[in-house]
């Protein structure tokens, strides 16, 4: 018994650490849960975003799947077109293994 509720315990502490990461991209800014500014250098990025082809494949920060629906999203989104407008700077990376935070404190926006 003791086995099974450290099992189910633990399961559930996995699941809550990582956070599914699909987005969809909004018309207006206040229809969005987060705006996001594209920057041109990685170095200057709070995330390195990867997107990936199927939303299970989503499973890690920096792992972006595009729904179709804004009611399938994890997240909605805004691009807008100056920096200081932005919730988040992203820069998008060539590689899955670049993906992720870079020394950013902005994690909980996805949360």
């Amino acid at each position: 018994m003791k086995n099974a509720l450290f099992t189910c315990l633990f399961l559930t502490a996995i699941a809550a650490s990582t956070h599914a990461q699909s987005v969809y991209a909004v018309d207006y800014a206040s229809q969005a849960d987060v705006t996001v500014y594209v920057v041109d250098y990685e170095s200057q990025a709070d995330l390195s975003v990867y997107w990936v082809d199927y939303e299970s494949q989503a499973d890690e920060d920096g792992l972006w799947y595009m729904t179709d629906y804004e009611s399938q999203a994890d997240v909605s989104i805004y691009y807008v077109d100056y920096e200081s407008q932005a919730d988040l700077t992203i820069y998008y990376v060539d590689y899955e293994s670049q993906a992720g935070w870079n020394g950013s404190n902005k994690s909980h926006l996805f949360r």
